[in-house]
């Protein structure tokens, strides 16, 4: 059984913007019990130019986000597939 993980189609840096996007807080309720508080409000800071929804998002909303495979070194490994709309 192998351990690899998922191919990453896109691979997104993680940057500071001046004013942080705004954080829906459903995903942030999502990762309550995931991270501690100070994680979370330090996440809540950083932002992703996401490549599936052309958009820039908060990082929290990237971590949450189904196609978020990993984070190294500033940057995120994304799968890039098609989100499904509710």
């Amino acid at each position: 059984m192998s351990d690899d993980p998922p191919t990453a189609k896109y691979l997104v840096d993680i940057f500071l913007p001046e004013k942080a996007p705004p954080t829906p807080k459903q995903y942030v309720d999502e990762l309550k019990g995931v991270a501690g508080g100070k994680q979370i409000a330090r996440m809540k800071k950083e932002a992703v130019a996401c490549p599936v929804l052309n958009k820039t998002v908060s990082f929290v909303q990237c971590f949450a986000c189904p196609n978020f495979i990993r984070r190294v070194k500033g940057k995120v490994d994304c799968r890039g597939l098609p989100l499904p709309t509710a």
